[in-house]
């Protein structure tokens, strides 16, 4: 992908400033409309997920103290990665979005939150929902466009060390809980200087991730094992969930790539954001995002970020209300001719590693074309962040725990 900037024939060429801004009203109008109908029904969805998630994981655990047996092996195993799945995905993602801040639950609440996950969320709340979710697909700004380690747009310049690309974005899905704790850290730009190193801010944040991890070794790697001693299962329940976190960690990368990666998902320059009205940032996110088809139980499984196109345009609303908006964003999509990118989670995947392996290498032909052309000068606007709404009243509603 060429950043729309610099195409030949842009995507958004044939919309006027009226239209762009007329789209995001409509858009707004639909935010509104699932935001004032939130109650009853949503909560119950959360709280059942969360009470299905904390029994298959319990029931896991406990079948892996017998895990010496290999039936109970393979039960305990596979329950126990279905439920950090869910745990990682339609539960902790969602919850730290403010998704369910409204119930007021605090027990289910962004604030406090913590996941079953190598980075802590207050690390990744920052550069999640603060960076990637403010700066969608902008090269340059947005770091979720190769977590710093890999190009995936012809706009990033090529260097030599990206021949070997493949082998770690392989190695990074493999380990993904971690690599995302070092993103959130950006380990490598601190890394780099011994200013940068040895920074209070830095250090405190590299502190908490080293608790953290420990945190998670303990119980993991250490405790549930030791449980297992009495029956004979030390190994046996250690392998297990080193294979629940492996399975966790190679499907939570599949679908995180599939949101952003695939073929037809636009990019665009830094100086295309400066002064962004609502409406344009609106049109960033729906052409910025890709959408994986599936039934019901992927859906829930991938977090509904096989919605991703609607997550990212209203990132805050009940992630089970996105299948119920979909229909009519799509709509919006086809009157305003633009691409709703939308394919199989195979084809997704496919498409998002074709990427990682043509970009590897550098530019050639068209795509060495645009690349290379001049950049596109700076539009003179106001900085403000226009695209943001007036603060608005908490919705004032009380769902009983």
């Amino acid at each position: 992908m060429t950043t729309i900037q610099r195409k030949r024939v842009s995507p958004i060429d044939h919309l006027t400033a009226e239209d762009i801004e007329t789209l995001g009203r409509e858009l707004d109008a639909i935010r509104d409309e699932i935001v004032a109908g939130r109650g009853e029904n949503d909560a119950k969805y959360i709280r059942r997920v969360i009470s299905v998630q904390r029994k298959l994981e319990l029931s896991s655990r406990a079948i892996l103290l017998f895990s010496l047996f290999p039936p109970a092996w393979l039960v305990g195993t596979a329950g126990l990665s279905v439920a950090k799945i869910l745990e990682n995905m339609e539960i902790g993602h969602n919850i730290m979005h403010g998704q369910w801040d409204w119930m007021r639950d605090p027990k289910i609440h962004s604030t406090a939150w913590e996941w079953d996950n190598a980075s802590p969320s207050e690390q990744w709340k920052h550069s999640h929902n603060e960076l990637h979710h403010t700066y969608t697909n902008v090269v340059g700004k947005d770091n979720d466009l190769g977590y710093g380690i890999m190009r995936v747009d012809e706009g990033q310049r090529w260097h030599p060390i990206y021949l070997g690309q493949p082998l770690w974005n392989f190695v990074n899905a493999c380990f993904f809980e971690y690599g995302i704790a070092a993103y959130d850290l950006e380990l490598g730009k601190n890394l780099k200087t011994k200013k940068r190193r040895t920074n209070p801010e830095f250090k405190e944040r590299l502190k908490q991730v080293r608790r953290k991890i420990g945190k998670q070794m303990l119980k993991d790697y250490v405790v549930h094992p030791a449980l297992s001693i009495v029956t004979g299962s030390f190994l046996h329940t250690l392998a297990a969930n080193a294979v629940a976190n492996l399975v966790r960690n190679l499907w939570t990368h599949s679908v995180i790539m599939c949101g952003h990666f695939p073929q037809g998902v636009e990019t665009f320059e830094r100086t295309s954001i400066e002064g962004e009205t609502r409406g344009e940032w609106y049109v960033r996110q729906m052409l910025g995002s890709a959408n994986i088809d599936g039934n019901r139980v992927m859906h829930i499984m991938t977090g509904n970020l096989s919605y991703q196109i609607e997550h990212h345009l209203f990132p805050d609303l009940p992630s089970n209300r996105y299948q119920e908006i979909a229909p009519r964003i799509r709509e919006i999509f086809d009157r305003y001719q633009l691409t709703y990118v939308s394919g199989s989670l195979p084809r997704q995947v496919g498409s998002a590693w074709a990427k990682v392996f043509r970009l590897s290498l550098p530019n050639r032909g068209e795509a060495k074309l645009a690349a290379d052309a001049p950049r596109p000068k700076q539009v003179k606007r106001a900085k403000a962040y226009r695209w943001q709404r007036p603060a608005e009243e908490p919705t004032p509603v009380a769902v009983n725990s």
